[in-house]
């Protein structure tokens, strides 16, 4: 049967890092605390095989789905009736961020609310690659300002699991981490992108949003099945609340795909489809990249170039590798939303 669970039992051997013994074998694993509780070694448990079975990059672990000594005790949560991971067997209620209909305003026929939103950029990222090097160099471009992410789906893993978003955290190059349906495990919890993007605004104050898929983008070697259109969704969101909107390009040299070398058909694909105009951030100094995406904004859509510092953001220590290759081997995937971040440069 298509999409059929492959769930197995197993016992908890170590608890840190996760190793959970399945058929004899001892496989490293990931349980969300948050919705499962804790894990300690000889807790009983059933995993998530899949994944690890099939070697993806992004899922090289087992996933626990319920720990079967101590997890069958919780609560939930009281006061909160808004479900996410609904249909299925873990749904579990949160408190949205989105702001209620009294605060919100009424929203006018272009689909601005009362409040003026064009402070707040929004910088639509193709993959959870550019998030840390968006981030970094938008503080670089204009100190200050404050930055947030909104993780939304078209990824594979839950937002708790974001080494990158808990390392820009602790440097404060993000001020909050907004997870959307179907993303989950943030700061706090948005059943839409549109919703998400309202409330960091107007809540939370953010001045740039950098909003793209969560960790281990979803493929299938088709033009349309991918995380990538996530990045479509997410400029219309943007568009539709009246807010500036810049689109981060997949780009690369190195990857040994065609279809994602040069600019990448997620990005290409994306371009040709979107209802509105977007600024498309390109790094300066590779003309054969700017070729291709002027080709592809053609009128529709407004081409900019911005520097990207590489080795500025080398010499930082954030995440500098994207499926197996390093910033060295593959400038131009980091480039493209170095770029991205510096074009939000504040006018002297």
């Amino acid at each position: 049967m298509s999409g059929r669970l492959k769930l197995r039992r197993g016992v908890v051997v170590d608890e840190d890092p996760l190793t959970v013994e399945v058929d004899g074998e001892r496989r490293p694993a990931w349980a969300d605390t948050a919705l499962l509780g804790e894990m300690r070694a000889g807790d009983e448990v059933v995993v998530n095989v899949a994944a690890l079975d099939l070697g993806l990059g992004s899922g090289g672990f087992d996933v626990v789905h319920v720990n079967l000594s101590r997890g069958l005790a919780g609560d939930g949560s009281e006061g909160e009736h808004v479900i996410k991971l609904n249909y299925s067997s873990l749904q579990h209620p949160v408190e949205p961020v989105e702001r209620p209909l009294a605060a919100a305003g009424e929203i006018d026929g272009k689909g601005k609310s009362e409040q003026a939103r064009e402070a707040m950029a929004v910088v639509v990222l193709p993959l959870h690659g550019h998030l840390a090097p968006a981030a970094w160099a938008v503080a670089q471009a204009a100190p200050g300002l404050r930055v947030g992410y909104v993780q939304s789906g078209g990824g594979a893993l839950p937002g708790a699991l974001s080494c990158d978003v808990a390392e820009l955290r602790e440097r404060e190059l993000l001020c909050g981490h907004l997870t959307a349906a179907p993303a989950y495990g943030g700061e706090g919890e948005a059943l839409s992108v549109a919703g998400a993007l309202d409330a960091a605004a107007n809540r939370f104050g953010w001045e740039v949003a950098l909003v793209g898929p969560g960790p281990g983008i979803i493929g299938s070697d088709t033009r349309l099945g991918h995380g990538g259109m996530a990045a479509l969704d997410n400029a219309h969101a943007a568009l539709a609340l009246g807010l500036p909107t810049v689109l981060s390009p997949r780009l690369s040299v190195a990857d040994p795909r065609e279809r994602h070398r040069g600019v990448s058909h997620h990005t290409l694909t994306v371009l040709s489809m979107l209802l509105g105009a977007v600024d498309v951030v390109v790094p300066a100094g590779n003309p054969v990249v700017t070729a291709q995406l002027a080709e592809a904004a053609a009128w529709r859509h407004r081409l900019r170039e911005a520097p990207a510092d590489l080795s500025g953001y080398s010499a930082t220590g954030l995440p500098a590798r994207t499926m197996g290759r390093g910033i060295e081997e593959d400038p131009l995937f980091f480039a493209a939303p170095l770029a991205a971040g510096a074009a939000l440069r504040r006018e002297e």
